[in-house]
């Protein structure tokens, strides 16, 4: 990896002599997640009853436009992963942020079928997959030992975004109608992101001459940015500092059964959660509650989303990763049951708090696992090909219960068959096997993983 030059490297080092640089990168990784959030179920939720009652569009033509324009949306995820292999985070980011901005402006515009479709197609194949594979890819190149925590605090943003985008949407709206919201989030995106973007990002610690994690031992007389790690002595840590080498290509990836499991696992969580931010606020409608209660027990899934992430990410770098991936995904049904069961007030907060565990303890999981069990040197690539999966997943999500919803008048069955698929998902984590990673060569026999 070539050094780093000018300005922007000489900002990033005097930063460095402070703290170590990656927790800056760590900060814009949560704020690049937090800033997806115009592209994400949580803030379409808000707009859905205003978008049918305005264009004249059933619930279920909503939720078909929004699950077709997902999965074309996701077929381009893997060339942005390429992308970032080839060009790095920031070169990648400064296009996305730009057209991200643009197209959350022009959703203000959209009227009828096609234009509603080409939009959602435009914010999630922009905001909820091409910013949040950058976030999640910029944290990964920066923490290696301490990657399970460090995703972890990466996902604060989302759960920022879940905490305050619905009730700024719900605000905006009704105080400037729902097509002045959007453009006013546009611009907000834009004045949050580019900056840091264009004046701070570093795509790898490399770049700066620096090791993931940062420091292990006191810097060097006139070296303020030397350390142990940085320098390696012995052949150990020579073999360590070239970790940003190493690791399965997409294609051996994809010959390991460990690959599909963790694809499959994550995609089905994406469809339900965003089956529930989706339908959310409806859901609880038909169930005769205020829309005020839906909008505001976002808040205790956010908070709740936080604590159980941040203990998830702690428990990754310490604990075998199967069981605990195994028991998130079984929370995840949990959420389901009990979202079918909400009567009133209590339950509708009950559900929302085991909501956001389930939601932090699986968002902690769906980065970690694949630089852990396949390595940081395609990370691009796999994690493209890994948010296409999600994406499709997502696309997917709002039919059931929109389909649900028209043809029954009601969400329970739906929810209660849903919750089968993260059950056979854990079945199948607890079961797989996972690659060794070479520094070369083809990848050796699987093995047992935790």
């Amino acid at each position: 990896m070539p050094p780093l030059l000018g300005r922007r490297a000489a900002l990033a080092l005097a930063i460095n002599e402070r703290f170590f640089y990656g927790r800056a990168m760590l900060a814009l990784a949560a704020l690049i997640m937090f800033a997806s959030g115009p592209g994400q179920s949580h803030t379409f939720g808000v707009f859905l009853i205003p978008l049918a009652e305005e264009l004249e569009i059933s619930h279920t033509a909503i939720s078909i436009a929004y699950a077709f324009a997902t999965l074309v949306a996701a077929l381009g995820l893997p060339f942005v992963g390429k992308a970032v292999d080839r060009k790095g985070v920031r070169r990648v980011s400064i296009l996305i942020v730009s057209a991200f901005g643009a197209a959350t402006i022009a959703f203000s515009a959209v009227a009828g079928f096609v234009l509603l479709t080409l939009a959602f197609g435009l914010l999630r194949f922009l905001g909820q997959g091409s910013l949040m594979l950058c976030a999640n890819n910029l944290a990964s190149q920066w923490f290696d030992k301490k990657r399970g925590i460090a995703l972890s605090l990466t996902m604060l943003g989302f759960s920022a975004s879940v905490a305050l985008h619905p009730p700024i949407a719900q605000w905006l709206m009704e105080a400037h109608g729902w097509r002045m919201a959007w453009i006013i989030m546009g611009i907000g995106t834009w004045l949050l992101l580019l900056p840091p973007v264009l004046w701070l990002l570093v795509d790898r610690p490399e770049e700066l001459g620096l090791a993931p994690d940062g420091p292990i031992g006191k810097p060097k007389d006139g070296d303020p940015i030397a350390s142990k790690s940085e320098a390696p002595a012995t052949a150990k840590a020579m073999d360590e500092d070239r970790s940003a080498e190493r690791g399965l290509d997409l294609a051996e990836a994809r010959r390991t059964d460990a690959f599909w499991v963790i694809l499959v696992s994550n995609s089905v969580y994406s469809t339900l959660a965003t089956s529930i931010f989706f339908h959310q606020v409806s859901i609880f409608q038909a169930k005769g509650l205020e829309p005020g209660l839906a909008t505001s027990v976002f808040s205790i899934t956010a908070l709740t989303m936080v604590v159980s992430s941040l203990i998830t990410g702690h428990l990754l770098d310490r604990l075998p990763t199967r069981p605990l991936y195994a028991s998130a995904l079984l929370s995840t049904s949990l959420c389901l049951v009990m979202m079918s069961q909400v009567q009133g007030q209590l339950t509708a907060i009950a559900f929302a708090f085991v909501f956001g565990l389930s939601g932090g303890a699986m968002l902690a999981h769906v980065a970690y696992v694949w630089p852990r069990f396949f390595g940081r040197a395609y990370l691009g690539s796999i994690l493209g090909t890994s948010q296409m999966g999600m994406v499709i997943g997502a696309s997917l999500g709002p039919i059931p219960l929109g389909v649900g919803y028209d043809l029954l008048g009601g969400y329970d069955g739906s929810l209660l068959a849903l919750a089968l698929l993260p059950i056979g998902c854990a079945v199948a984590v607890m079961s797989m096997r996972i690659p060794r990673i070479d520094e070369s060569g083809p990848p050796p026999p699987s093995t047992p993983a935790t």
